[in-house]
Parts: C-alpha cells; structure tokens; sequence
C-alpha cells in the first residue's frame, strides 16, 4: 500500500465516520474515533454492496467510497447501540 492510499484511507474513514456520527448523534467521535468507525464502516459497506451485487458508479469513484463508508459506519453504529443495551443510535 502506497503512502498515498493509506492517505485516501484516513481520509474517506474520518469523512464517514464523521458523517455517521453526525446523523446519528449529532456530533462526531473526534479524529480518531471517527477514522476507525469510518474505515470499519467502508468494509462493511464494501461487503454488503457486494454481496447485494451493486457497483455504483464507478468502483474507484472517492464520492462512492465515502458513501459506502457512511451506510456502513451507520449500521456499525447502530449495531453497537443494540450491544450496549441503549436500543438506539
């Protein structure tokens, strides 16, 4: 992996995990904590959209990435509520 991928990485995780953060509570879980809930997120969303054989728009897109990575980080998110007994996001 080159210094600049790790760069995209970093990047599309602390965008999602911020955004996740934003939709579900309101705020984010600071640099850190939303880089790793983001790139968590894109896993999951990678995983899911193919599992469910859906693309998008092109596999290398950046606006993708961060959108995937978000629907991820919210359902990480989500899931993480149901295990703390909170019930909600």
């Amino acid at each position: 992996m080159t210094v600049t991928a790790l760069l995209i990485w970093l990047l599309i995780g602390l965008i999602a995990g911020w955004l996740a953060g934003q939709l579900t509570r309101g705020a984010g879980f600071g640099l850190v904590g939303n880089i790793i809930i983001g790139i968590i997120g894109a896993m999951i969303g990678g995983l899911l959209a193919g599992a469910l054989g859906f693309a998008g728009p092109g596999a290398n897109s950046l606006l993708w990435s961060i959108i995937l990575a978000t629907i991820g980080a919210i359902i990480l998110l989500w899931l993480l509520s149901l295990v703390s007994g909170r019930g909600r996001v």
